[in-house]
C-alpha cells in the first residue's frame, strides 16, 4: 500500500488507530509533534517515524514529503487543521481527520475547491464523528427524498479521551448550534430536550453543536437538521443553568481550570470498558406534508470505531476511485459503507 501517514499518533485516539492498522497488516508511518515519544512509539512497532510541529505550513508540507495522504489526529483541530491542510495542499497529500468539529467542516468544505485544483481529497471526519452518523443520515434521506428535516441522536459508550474533553470543555461558551433553511444558527445550549426510541431503549436526548449539523448537510441537502446526545435529566438541568454561564465559561482563568481538570482525568475509557460497551444512534427525516421515517445504526464502542472506521477510509482512498475536493464519508463511499464496518448494524426502511 502507497505511504501513507498518522500525526498525532502518540494521542489517545492516535494509539488506537496504529493498533488497528498493524492488525490489518498496513505500516503507516507515524508522525507528531514530540519526536521522542513517535521515535519510541515507532521503534516499538518498526515503523518509520517523523516529527514536525503544525505552526509553519511550509513545515508541515516538507514534513508530508513523499506521503499520498495523511490522516490528522493531533486536536483540538480547530487549533490543527488549517496548518496540516495547508501543507496537505502544497504538497498534494489527501487529507482526513477524526475531529468532530462544526468549525472544522466548514472550514475544509471553504477549501473545497483549492483541494481540487490540487487534485487530492479532503475528508474530515473519518471516526465515530462522523462516519456512523453521515451514513445513517444518507439513508434516511434516501429512504425519504423530499425530507425536510433531519434529527441525529447518540448514546451509549464508555466515556470521553481527553482530548474530546478538552474540545467540549473549549466549547461550553458558546452555546449550541441547529442548521435551519440550510444555515448554521446559535441557540442555547440544550435548546431542545426530548424522548426517542434507539434500537434497544428510550433515552431522553439533548440538543448539542455535533459536527452533523455541517457534515449532514452537505450529504443530503435537507435544510433543517439538530444533533442530540442521549443525558441523564439531571445534566440536562445543569445544561440549561450553564446557559447563563456561557460568559463566565469562555474566561481564560475558567478555561486554564477546566482543562486541568481533564488532564487529572485518564487517557481515555480503559480497554475493558471498550470491548464491553456500544454505541446507538437514532435519526428522523419529516418531509413538508408530515411524513417521517425513522432509523437506527448501532456500533462498536466509539473509539473502537473510530479506529476501524478511520482505517477503513484510508484504505479506501488509497485504492482511488474518490474524487478530488471535498467529501463526507457517505458521499466518498455510499450510504451503506458503515454497514461493511465490524459490529456495525444499520436499520433503515429501503424505500419511503
Amino acid at each position: 500500500m502507497a505511504d501513507w501517514m498518522i500525526y498525532g499518533a502518540t494521542g489517545y485516539t492516535g494509539e488506537l488507530i496504529v493498533a488497528e492498522a498493524l492488525a490489518q497488516g498496513l505500516k503507516p508511518v507515524l508522525a507528531g509533534r514530540n519526536a521522542e515519544k513517535v521515535a519510541a512509539l515507532a521503534t516499538r512497532h518498526g515503523l518509520a517515524h517523523r516529527a514536525f510541529a503544525l505552526d509553519d505550513a511550509a513545515a508541515v508540507a516538507q514534513g508530508l514529503a513523499g506521503m499520498q495522504l495523511v490522516l490528522h489526529c493531533a486536536g483540538p483541530f480547530f487549533r490543527t487543521f488549517e496548518s496540516m491542510l495547508a501543507g496537505c495542499l502544497a504538497a498534494k497529500v489527501h487529507y482526513l481527520d477524526i475531529t468532530g468539529e462544526i468549525a472544522v467542516f466548514e472550514g475544509c468544505a471553504r477549501m473545497g475547491d483549492a483541494a481540487s485544483a490540487a487534485g487530492i481529497t479532503v475528508m474530515p471526519g473519518v471516526g465515530f464523528d462522523v462516519v456512523p452518523s453521515d451514513c445513517l443520515a444518507a439513508s434516511l434521506k434516501a429512504a425519504l427524498p423530499a425530507a425536510t428535516s433531519l434529527e441525529l441522536a447518540f448514546g451509549g459508550g464508555a466515556g470521553w479521551s481527553r482530548g474530546t474533553a478538552k474540545t467540549m470543555v473549549s466549547g461550553l461558551g458558546q452555546g449550541g448550534a441547529v442548521r435551519r433553511g440550510g444555515k448554521i444558527r446559535r441557540v442555547p445550549m440544550a435548546y431542545q430536550v426530548q424522548q426517542v426510541r434507539f434500537h434497544d431503549k428510550v433515552r431522553t436526548v439533548v440538543s448539542i453543536p455535533w459536527g452533523d449539523i455541517a457534515t449532514a448537510w452537505r450529504s443530503t441537502r435537507i435544510p433543517d437538521i439538530t444533533t442530540s446526545v442521549a443525558t441523564p435529566p439531571s445534566q440536562v438541568t445543569m445544561m440549561k443553568v450553564m446557559r447563563y454561564l456561557g460568559p463566565l465559561l469562555g474566561l481564560p482563568v475558567v478555561q486554564r481550570w477546566l482543562t486541568a481538570r481533564v488532564d487529572a482525568q485518564a487517557p481515555g475509557p480503559a480497554a475493558e470498558a471498550r470491548a464491553s460497551s456500544q454505541m446507538q444512534l437514532w435519526g428522523r427525516v419529516r418531509d413538508a406534508s408530515g411524513v417521517t421515517i425513522e432509523g437506527t445504526l448501532t456500533t462498536p464502542e466509539g473509539y473502537t470505531h473510530t479506529a476501524q472506521a478511520s482505517v477503513a477510509c484510508v484504505r479506501r482512498m488509497l485504492a482511488g476511485g474518490v474524487a478530488p475536493g471535498y467529501q463526507t464519508p457517505s458521499l466518498a463511499f455510499g450510504a451503506g459503507f458503515v454497514s461493511e464496518l465490524p459490529g456495525c448494524v444499520l436499520r433503515v426502511p429501503a424505500t419511503a
